[in-house]
């Protein structure tokens, strides 16, 4: 009997979705038999894996990434495809709840413990404050209603409608990225529009080009043109910026595939094999097809509003000032090294490697093996991550992490790469005192100008095996090891802690009405 888990119909699909078949038989194998958690040694804490940089240091640096911004070598690298449908999440839940949706039914919900209707209630007090309000009461005006009238006691449901849904302004699948988050001079900005303004004032080339890079669905991509469009006009002038925005879209060939939990394909009710896309490490071929010598990465939700942006503009520079000095020190060691056998130069190189990035040289008094150590560890893409004090914000964070090979080096870890059954490790990553906001400068090519392959750099065993559920039915979902974990896990590091300031996020419609998303 054959144990090939594929039909002729499934080898098909692959081959359409651009799935080698070696590839879907060890998602295959990866979901029946997940990998092993990750082994914190212990937290990075200042002083132990993570930086800080006074200001006399950061003038410098932030002189110097200026310099490189200006000569064209930087490109914002925005992740700008999610939907926003978790930000309105309250909403949404409070909608299904049913009813005319009063005041009065509202507040009775809340009460009883509907945290939706919680969100409702704090919602429509706010509505004034947030940017799309002109485009909620044009849209409620365009249907006899108004808006003024409906939100001191509804019924709301018209105001959730003409919001939500995609006859209205589409806000419950429309990307984050295009979700209006703040009101400026010229009219209110999106997301996106914000990233635009911040590469204008932070990444500007001499000659006024502002390289971006960002991840869209297909089919918002128009939208997204037109925003870049919009924005030349309104912004471009006064800023002397030219946008060069560069789009692109998740690969099929990256979704993978999901099993029932017995381990064999999980298929639909038309018997096809089921893809899920694999989460945000997917995006590391667009990373690579961005072409960029330096990159900095943001979250696209993570932009405050300009009057609030100085703080991230300068902390930007610093990182990305950093990480150009480190990338040329490493480049000029490597240089040494392959110029011939040379004792002193191989225990600098070492000596880089160990004070900079965090690695352990092997001890050896063999200068060739110190070298060819030291020659591996510093050609490697390079990172330089902002790292804010931890305030109980979910997700992951920077640790010293054991691999299989006994190494500790410096990770950004996951909480659902921990082993939360292991007191010891559990207790370890509680001790974590940092978070990761996504908040880095990335090193791409090598000292000749070549891009590094980034899949080589990927520790496969940070891919991540979940339970989800489709058709009613149970399955085991794989996700790829994360961009900024897993997906980064061999690059050269360095951690450097930054202020909340720059970690801005919005996660639901209310953390739009936050200090930092309004006008001064």
């Amino acid at each position: 009997m054959s144990n090939e888990p594929f039909t002729d119909e499934d080898l098909a699909q692959l081959e359409a979705r651009g799935v080698p078949v070696a590839e879907a038989r060890a998602q295959l194998a990866r979901l029946a038999a997940p990998p092993p958690a990750a082994r914190l040694d212990r937290p990075c804490t200042v002083g132990d894996g993570i930086e800080q940089l006074p200001e006399e240091r950061r003038a410098a640096l932030e002189a110097r990434a200026a310099a490189a911004a200006g000569a064209g070598r930087v490109t914002a690298f925005v992740p700008a495809s999610g939907a926003a449908t978790r930000m309105f999440q309250d909403l949404l839940a409070c909608r299904a709840a049913g009813g005319r949706l009063e005041r009065a039914e509202v507040e009775a919900l809340a009460a009883a413990g509907h945290a939706g209707a919680r969100g409702v209630l704090a919602f429509m007090d706010g509505l004034p404050r947030f940017a799309f309000h002109a485009a909620l009461a044009r849209e409620l005006a365009a249907r006899n209603a108004s808006l003024e009238a409906l939100r001191p006691a509804g019924p709301w449901r018209p105001v959730l409608d003409a919001l939500l849904d995609d006859e209205g302004l589409g806000y419950a699948r429309l990307p984050k990225a295009l979700v209006e988050f703040h009101a400026g001079p010229g009219g209110p900005r999106t997301a996106f529009e914000e990233h635009l303004i911040a590469g204008a004032r932070t990444l500007r080339a001499a000659d006024g080009t502002v390289r971006l890079h960002v991840t869209a669905s297909p089919e918002h991509l128009e939208r997204f043109r037109e925003a870049r469009a919009r924005a030349q006009v309104h912004w471009g002038p006064a800023l002397g910026a030219r946008w060069q925005v560069a789009f692109s879209v998740q690969s099929p060939a990256t979704d993978t595939l999901a099993a029932e939990p017995g381990g064999a394909p999980f298929r639909d009710a038309h018997g096809a094999l089921l893809f899920r896309p694999a989460g945000h490490g997917a995006l590391l071929g667009n990373l690579a097809a961005a072409g960029a010598d330096l990159a900095f990465v943001r979250n696209v939700d993570n932009v405050p509003a300009e009057e609030w942006a100085e703080p991230a503009r300068r902390w930007t520079l610093a990182l990305l000032g950093l990480l150009d000095e480190t990338r040329a020190a490493a480049d000029a060691a490597l240089a040494r090294l392959e110029a011939g056998p040379a004792p002193q130069a191989a225990r600098d190189a070492a000596a880089l490697a160990r004070d900079a990035l965090g690695e352990r040289p092997p001890a050896t008094d063999d200068p060739a093996a110190l070298g060819a150590w030291a020659a591996a560890v510093l050609d490697r893409p390079m990172r330089v991550c902002g790292m804010v004090p931890n305030t109980g914000e979910p997700g992951g964070g920077p640790f010293w992490v054991r691999g299989a090979d006994g190494a500790v080096t410096r990770q950004i870890v996951e909480s659902a790469q921990v082993d939360v059954a292991n007191e010891g490790q559990r207790a370890t990553f509680a001790r974590g005192t940092h978070f990761n906001p996504v908040f880095m400068a990335l090193a791409l090519r090598d000292r000749r100008g070549r891009a590094y392959d980034l899949a080589r750099y990927v520790d496969e065993d940070a891919a991540i095996v979940t339970r989800k559920t489709a058709d009613g039915r149970a399955l085991l979902a794989l996700e790829r090891p994360g961009l900024w974990n897993g997906g980064m896990a061999r690059w050269a590091t360095r951690f450097v802690e930054v202020p909340l300031e720059v970690f801005t996020p919005v996660k639901t419609v209310l953390d739009l009405l936050r200090a930092e998303h309004q006008p001064r």
